[in-house]
C-alpha cells in the first residue's frame, strides 16, 4: 500500500538525520542504509495519523532497529576474517551528518567509531543520541525505554570509556594534514627514521581486508614496527602491482572529518588509511581495504574534484 504524499515527504525530510544516526550507531554505511529502509517499512505499516511527532517516532524505531543489528553484528564479527574496522566516509558524504559542534565532529571521527565498538549497544546509543544529536535525557529515556537516571549512568560510562582510551590531546586539522603529508613523503622515500619520529612510541597499525584483500590479522605495535610496515607497504615490487592490478595513486584527503590518505586505482578507491594524530605524534594507523566497505567511498570519489595525487606507488 502506497503512503500518502505527506507521509512520504515527512520520511524523506527525516532521512538524512536517520542515516547519520544509524551510521554512528553501526559503523557501516551499508548497514545504516538497511536500518533506514527497515524503519521506512515500519513507517509505511504504521497508523501515521496517530503519530504526533514523526521525527521522534522515527528516531525511536530506527534506534531499536540499530540496537537489534548491533546484537547480530557482534555475533557476525566473531567469525569475521581478520580485524573489523568501520566503513570510512569521505568529506561531503551526507551520512556524516551534522558537524557544527566539537561533540558532533568527534562522534563521527574514525578513532571514536573504533572506540564505540567497545561500548555496550545501549551505551553507544545514549552517547550518539546525546553528544551528536542533542537529545535530552528525557527523550533518550523514552527512546530506549529506560529511566532518565539509567540513561545518565550509561552516558557517564560511555564518556569514561572513551576518555580513558583517548588520553592524548588532539591537534588542529592544518597541523594534522602537514604531518600526514610528511609521513607519506618519508614512507615513499624509504626513510625509516623520520617515520619513527612522527609516531608515538606505542603506535599501532591495523588493517581490515575482510578476507578479500590480504591484511595482517594482528596489529603492528611500536613505532619501529609500524614504520617498517609502512615503508614496506610503499616499496615498489612487481608482486604488489600484480596483487592490486596496477600502480595506485596516493592522495591526501579528509575522511570522517580528519586528514587521511587514500589509494586509488583506475578511479576506484582500493584503500583508505586513517591516522589518529595527537600532540605526541601519530598514535594509530587504521587501514580499510575490504572492497565491500569502499564502494560508497569510490562513488563519492568519482563525484568530487580531488586534484593531483601526492605520488604513485609500486
Amino acid at each position: 500500500m502506497a503512503l500518502p504524499t505527506k507521509d512520504t515527504d515527512r520520511f524523506t525530510a527525516a532521512m538524512p538525520r536517520l542515516q547519520a544516526i544509524a551510521y554512528r550507531l553501526l559503523g557501516s554505511a551499508s548497514d545504516a542504509e538497511d536500518a533506514v529502509q527497515d524503519t521506512f517499512l515500519r513507517w509505511q505499516a504504521a497508523d501515521t495519523d496517530r503519530v504526533e511527532v514523526p521525527e521522534a517516532w522515527l528516531t525511536k524505531v530506527l534506534t531499536h532497529v540499530c540496537l537489534n543489528q548491533l546484537g547480530s553484528a557482534r555475533v557476525r564479527r566473531e567469525t569475521y576474517v581478520g580485524q573489523w574496522l568501520p566503513e570510512p566516509l569521505l568529506a561531503g558524504d551526507p551520512m556524516l551528518g551534522p558537524a557544527d559542534t566539537a561533540e558532533q565532529r568527534e562522534s563521527v571521527s574514525y578513532a571514536v567509531l573504533v572506540l564505540l565498538e567497545r561500548l555496550s549497544p545501549n551505551e553507544r546509543a545514549v552517547y550518539v543520541l546525546r553528544e551528536a544529536f542533542g537529545h535530552t535525557h528525557r527523550e533518550i529515556a523514552e527512546i530506549l525505554g529506560i529511566t532518565e537516571a539509567a540513561g545518565q549512568q550509561l552516558l557517564h560510562r560511555a564518556r569514561k570509556h572513551l576518555a580513558d582510551s583517548r588520553s592524548r590531546a588532539a591537534i588542529d586539522e592544518a597541523a594534522a594534514r602537514r604531518i600526514v603529508e610528511e609521513f607519506l613523503t618519508a614512507a615513499a622515500n624509504g626513510r625509516i627514521e623520520p617515520l619513527v619520529r612522527l609516531l608515538t612510541e606505542d603506535a599501532v597499525a591495523v588493517g581490515d581486508g575482510g578476507g578479500k584483500v590480504p591484511a595482517r590479522t594482528k596489529a603492528f605495535e611500536g613505532a619501529l614496527a609500524v614504520a617498517t610496515f609502512m615503508r614496506g607497504l610503499f616499496k615498489p615490487g612487481k608482486s604488489k602491482r600484480a596483487l592490486v592490478g596496477g600502480s595506485p595513486d596516493i592522495h591526501t584527503t579528509t575522511v570522517n572529518g580528519a586528514p587521511a590518505f587514500v589509494a586509488v586505482l583506475d578511479g576506484r578507491v582500493i584503500g583508505v588509511v586513517c591516522p589518529e594524530i595527537t600532540a605526541d605524534g601519530i598514535a594509530a594507523l587504521r587501514s580499510q581495504a575490504n572492497p565491500d566497505k569502499l564502494e560508497r567511498a569510490t562513488r563519492r570519489w568519482a563525484a568530487t574534484d580531488h586534484g593531483d595525487p601526492l605520488f604513485t606507488v609500486f
